[in-house]
């Protein structure tokens, strides 16, 4: 991935900030919510937040698989840096859960089924940074956490099957996979909240490459620090000798 003359990512950084631009204006400007009232518009960003983190987890078993069929680095760094969006942004989900549930619920938090499981890929993908942070062996660490990335995506589907196999206090899907958008209310908020998940999805993008190029960046002065001892170790043994 070119670093310097990168012109992609820039161009996706200024869609990804008009997007939401756009989805921030029509969620403010929505009408109140006839039950919900201005609490609704916690939606137009929650939701979208918590698509992201399902985005960032596929993305982390995709590339995790890729590496381990093809066993190049950069599918290694993607894995990573997508592992990383991921928990940032099941954070932002829970936390703008707890906001929403406060005042309609009574409380931050139940154990119900999704939020449950919510929190359980926190640990999961918790594990995964830690144990590439554990291991110093570049091969054998990207093997180790990409079997993790793989197993861990099985998360998606039984989180966001949780309102539907064990029903809670929690509302179902408010986008279905198969039966579209589950939002009974005025269009504009079936507007906005679609404007800003195609935003997210957009920051997704961004962020991933953004993360990669500093993700190489890194890589190679980790290289060349890796290098460094070894002409600075042969210095001292020639200094040596010639005091001997």
């Amino acid at each position: 991935m070119p670093i310097l003359k990168d012109r992609l990512t820039p161009a996706i950084g200024a869609l990804t900030l008009v997007l939401l631009l756009a989805g921030l204006w029509l969620s403010l400007t929505a009408p109140a919510d006839v039950n919900q009232g201005l609490l609704v518009r916690l939606m137009f960003v929650h939701v979208p937040t918590a698509w992201l983190s399902y985005l960032a987890y596929g993305g982390t078993g995709l590339f995790g698989l890729l590496y381990l069929v093809t066993r190049q680095r950069r599918y290694d760094r993607l894995a990573m840096s997508s592992g990383e969006i991921g928990v940032l942004f099941t954070v932002a989900t829970i936390v703008g859960g707890m906001l929403w549930a406060k005042p309609t619920w009574g409380t931050y938090w139940v154990w119900d089924a999704r939020l449950t499981t919510t929190a359980l890929s926190l640990v999961v993908y918790g594990a995964y940074l830690l144990v590439r942070g554990l291991i110093d062996d570049p091969e054998r660490r990207a093997r180790i956490s990409a079997v993790i990335g793989v197993v861990g995506t099985l998360y998606i589907p039984v989180n966001y099957m949780a309102v539907e196999w064990w029903r809670g206090v929690h509302q179902t899907q408010t986008l279905k996979l198969l039966g579209g958008m589950n939002w009974g209310a005025a269009p504009v908020y079936g507007i906005a909240l679609t404007v800003m998940t195609v935003a997210f999805t957009v920051l997704y993008v961004y962020l991933l490459r953004v993360r990669g190029i500093l993700a190489v960046r890194q890589e190679r002065r980790e290289e060349r620090e890796f290098e460094l001892p070894e002409p600075q170790g042969a210095a001292l043994k020639t200094a040596e000798v010639r005091r001997g």
